[in-house]
């Protein structure tokens, strides 16, 4: 079935009805389709904001939101499905005067036709939120929300300050985080009020307090979500430039995450909500329990190096003294005696074995030439018996001398008899 009858159609019918014949008949279902599709079909209906008063509002099991939309004179069915519920800043409540932005559609099932809500906002929001953008586009032609402008947070902050309501839950809420993060950080209040006619100047006032007297390593400005007029004071120009202007980094956390806030433009940080500003400003004791052990660890494994390489030096010294000691010299000397005590035995020996060989050749020599030897060969002494001196010729001897005769194995005495002296003495006594 298209979108809607031809206009020639509907011409048609009507020339039909002036002729008497009977309108075509409709289903409900394809009416009911017919009327979605024609509202659908203008424009104007489905992009608009419609103001009223809500009233019947449930929230079945299925997290879908139905609600009515009345002024004085008449109401209208809402609905808004889970899928956008999530994303909204605003829930309404019996009774409240909101805006809601959607598209007109027909439920066909039912025959109702009503709006798809997919925005609330409280009511007389479109103008604050139109003021918003005026002050957020004159600031940031001025360069206050450059983020060459951001300053780094310390890494370890020792004091830090809030801004904030002493009544407020983001109060506690920071106090929380902070306790079991980083316990040993001090935390100064500067109380304020965070909403009303008042508000804009009581923050200004303790923004500038907690620099001059406590003067923090960074400043936290908190509080919880609500609406957009409950959050105008961090909006106010006076407050978006006093945050700005802070000595000290300025961590942002106020609203909810999808709120638009001028001051989490100024701040040094913005954190989408209280606690979590608290978690970017500290670091966690957990993190630094472990880095503090890795560190530790690494300070042992350079400590046990430092110490292997001065062991290793002191070896090295130790050796150099050791060898430069008089006691290895003595030492040396004693084995350097040794050995040539040893090769003075050796020469000795040696010098007694040439010696000994040198004494044995003249024995033989001495023994080979000795009167023994003579006489084993044959030869005798004679000796005059009574001086024994040694007869060398005939003429040392007389008739009737008594002589001594030694052989080779003993001696006999003889008596000269007379004979001829002198003449030569056979070569060989056993001659004839």
């Amino acid at each position: 079935m298209t979108n809607a009858f031809p206009e020639s159609m509907l011409r048609d019918v009507s020339q039909l009805a002036l002729f008497g014949l009977e309108s075509p008949i409709w289903s409900v279902s394809d009416l009911n389709r017919h009327i979605r599709l024609l509202l659908e079909s203008d424009y104007r209906l489905q992009d608009l904001w419609v103001a009223g008063e809500v009233s019947n509002l449930s929230h079945p099991a299925s997290g879908h939101m139905y609600f009515t939309l009345k002024d004085n004179a008449a109401s209208m069915r809402c609905v808004m499905w889970r899928s956008d519920i999530i994303h909204q800043t605003h829930i309404p409540q019996n009774g409240e005067s909101i805006e809601v932005h959607g598209h007109i559609s027909v439920y066909e099932i039912g025959g109702l036709y009503q709006l798809y809500a997919d925005a609330i906002r409280p009511a007389g929001e479109g103008a604050l939120f139109q003021k918003l953008l005026q002050i957020k586009a004159r600031l940031e032609s001025e360069g206050l929300f450059d983020p060459e402008r951001k300053r780094p947070l310390p890494a370890w902050p020792k004091r830090i300050g809030v801004v904030t309501s002493p009544a407020a839950a983001a109060l506690q809420d920071v106090i929380n985080v902070l306790r079991r993060r980083y316990p040993m950080v001090e935390l100064i209040l500067s109380p304020t009020p965070v909403q009303g006619e008042n508000a804009p100047k009581m923050i200004i006032d303790a923004l500038e307090r907690i620099n001059r007297i406590s003067q923090p390593d960074l400043i936290l400005v908190v509080r919880g979500g609500g609406s957009m007029e409950d959050l105008w004071a961090f909006n106010d120009e006076a407050v978006v430039r006093s945050i700005a202007a802070s000595p000290a980094p300025v961590v942002s956390g106020i609203g909810h995450e999808t709120d638009l806030i001028l001051a989490d433009f100024a701040a040094d940080y913005r954190a989408p909500t209280p606690s979590a500003a608290a978690e970017i400003a500290t670091p966690d004791s957990a993190e630094l329990r472990l880095d503090l052990k890795g560190t530790l660890q690494e300070l042992k494994e350079a400590y046990s190096r430092c110490l292997q390489t001065l062991q290793a030096c002191l070896e090295t010294q130790l050796t150099s003294l050791k060898s430069a000691s008089p006691q290895i010299q003595i030492i040396n000397a004693h084995q350097h005696v040794d050995s040539l005590l040893q090769r003075a035995i050796v020469a000795i020996r040696h010098d007694l074995v040439l010696r000994e060989a040198a004494v044995q050749a003249m024995t033989h020599t001495l023994n080979a030439v000795s009167p023994s030897a003579v006489l084993a060969r044959g030869f005798a002494i004679v000796t005059h018996q009574h001086d024994g001196s040694i007869i060398r010729s005939v003429r040392q001897t007389a008739p009737g001398d008594s002589l001594q005769i030694r052989v080779s194995d003993g001696e006999f005495g003889v008596e000269v008899m007379p004979g001829e002296k002198g003449g030569e003495i056979p070569s060989n006594p056993n001659a004839p």
